[in-house]
């Protein structure tokens, strides 16, 4: 049974005064302290608009009134279409959804317990992957492919899962030139730019730098796809002790006005611009400020995220699900059920990074999807709760069985088996018996064997005549 789009929100790591006293201490920054944008096209936007503006530092600042008019003009919710409808999604209110994510330059093997980079086909094999895993509700870009330069990559990393997923893509992109190839790409398989706009099955991500600077490529970036109506993610990556303070609520406000800055730039570029806010907050290993992304910290600020976009009525991109570990053991396990978990239950619209990544999202893994999806599934099923009615308390029915009976042959265990319990697809439940008989395989074994079925079985890709038109109109895509 498939479980998406469920209401979370059971979590709050936040009260709703600590929500206030963030919203207002965020609106001071913005007010009082500005934020840089090295982007001329967008402070002249800014300035426009509106804002105070510092020609010489390149600073922004807005009143709480500006910038609050500014993000009510965003949608609440923001709707990611498939090329199949079956996995059309809405982002917004309390809504749970997940996805895949990162940027990872290595591909890691189990069984040889060696990494290597990532190339091209990797991409196309993990879209191919997802596509069939169903607690993985959308498909962001996952891997880097090294083998390309930086100026083919947007295009032919598009190219590569449109190809092979019929789910909703999202990804980063790098190059002005490469956001315009992947928009006409988009437009030619849709059929028009108008079929594009009104079921935009791409999606692209501009990531501020924190703290509260908007880089030069980054602010044209968000000019020109906010131009086009493509759905834009607007996230942050402040890191406790780095490039935020080190407390929790300090991140929080550095992470809301950083990801506001992308979201007021958008909608004052084109007015109800499909945005959705974002977080990549996470703490720091103080002993060498490195990156940790299976951290307790990382799940409370993305759940505490979820709060303050639901605050602001936005759709929400949280990050979840990744682990430090460098191999699948227990604590790539744990790091990866604990901060999806988080997420899910406080309501984020969509945790991203949910799956296949390890090793401070440096690497992806093939048997991580697999086992991820897994832990997915369970996610949900929290996140779904228990359904409390007449049918389900079954008073007749224990009134029924009575003091000793059973309930196995009911028709009421029948009709419920299956939709009130988590059926697993990888988790082994057998005897140990039972278990060695099968070849007493590991968790990872299992989860391989699942890749080999999924690579064996997968056949779709786009249709020949739209394929061959991709190819002949769209430079630099290799087949």
């Amino acid at each position: 049974m498939m479980r998406r789009g469920l209401d979370g929100g059971s979590f709050k790591p936040l009260t709703e005064d600590s929500i206030h006293r963030i919203h207002q201490t965020a609106m001071r920054v913005i007010g009082e302290v500005g934020f840089e944008v090295n982007s001329e096209t967008a402070l002249e936007l800014f300035e426009g608009a509106g804002a105070w503006v510092d020609r010489e530092k390149r600073l922004v600042r807005l009143t709480q009134k500006r910038a609050m008019e500014l993000i009510d003009m965003a949608p609440s919710e923001v709707r990611l279409f498939g090329q199949d409808e079956k996995h059309d999604i809405i982002l917004g209110g309390r809504r749970v959804y997940t996805g895949t994510g990162g940027t990872a330059l290595y591909i890691y093997h189990p069984d040889t317990g060696q990494k290597r980079l990532a190339s091209l086909d990797d991409l196309k094999r993990i879209a191919r992957l997802v596509d069939r895993l169903d607690n993985i509700h959308l498909f962001m870009l996952p891997t880097y492919p090294s083998e390309l330069p930086i100026e083919r990559v947007d295009v032919n990393r598009f190219f590569a899962a449109l190809d092979n997923t019929t789910k909703h893509v999202m990804g980063g992109v790098y190059t002005l030139d490469g956001v315009k190839q992947v928009i006409r790409m988009a437009e030619i398989i849709a059929g028009s730019g108008d079929g594009l706009r009104q079921r935009p099955f791409i999606s692209m991500i501009t990531c501020s730098i924190s703290p509260l600077k908007m880089d030069g490529q980054y602010g044209d970036l968000v000019v020109t796809i906010a131009k086009s109506g493509i759905p834009l993610v607007c996230p942050a990556e402040p890191l406790c002790g780095a490039t935020s303070p080190v407390t929790l609520a300090g991140n929080l406000v550095i992470q809301t006005v950083d990801s506001l800055m992308g979201v007021m730039l958008a909608q004052i570029i084109n007015p109800e611009t499909p945005v959705i806010f974002g977080s990549v907050a996470t703490n720091t290993d103080l002993r060498d400020l490195k990156y940790l992304a299976g951290s307790a910290e990382m799940g409370l600020l993305n759940a505490a995220g979820a709060q303050m976009a639901q605050f602001y009525k936005l759709p929400f991109y949280a990050t979840g699900g990744m682990t430090d570990s460098k191999v699948l053991d227990a604590q790539s396990g744990y790091e990866s059920a604990f901060t999806s978990l988080l997420c899910a239950l406080a309501g984020a619209n969509l945790t991203h990074d949910a799956a296949g990544l390890m090793e401070f999202a440096l690497t992806a893994c093939y048997e991580k999807y697999v086992i991820d999806n897994e832990i997915l599934g369970m996610v949900m099923r929290a996140v779904e709760g228990i359904e409390v009615n007449d049918d389900t308390l079954a008073f007749d029915l224990i009134k029924q069985a009575g003091p000793g009976g059973n309930f196995v042959t009911a028709r009421h265990t029948r009709r419920f088996m299956r939709s009130e319990h988590y059926q697993p697809s990888l988790s082994d439940r057998d005897s140990r018996e039972e278990w060695e008989a099968r070849g007493g395989k590991t968790t990872w074994e299992r989860a391989a064997q699942r890749v080999k079925e999924i690579m064996d079985n997968h056949n779709w890709s786009l249709s020949p005549a739209i394929r061959q038109r991709v190819l002949s109109e769209i430079a630099g895509l290799a087949d």
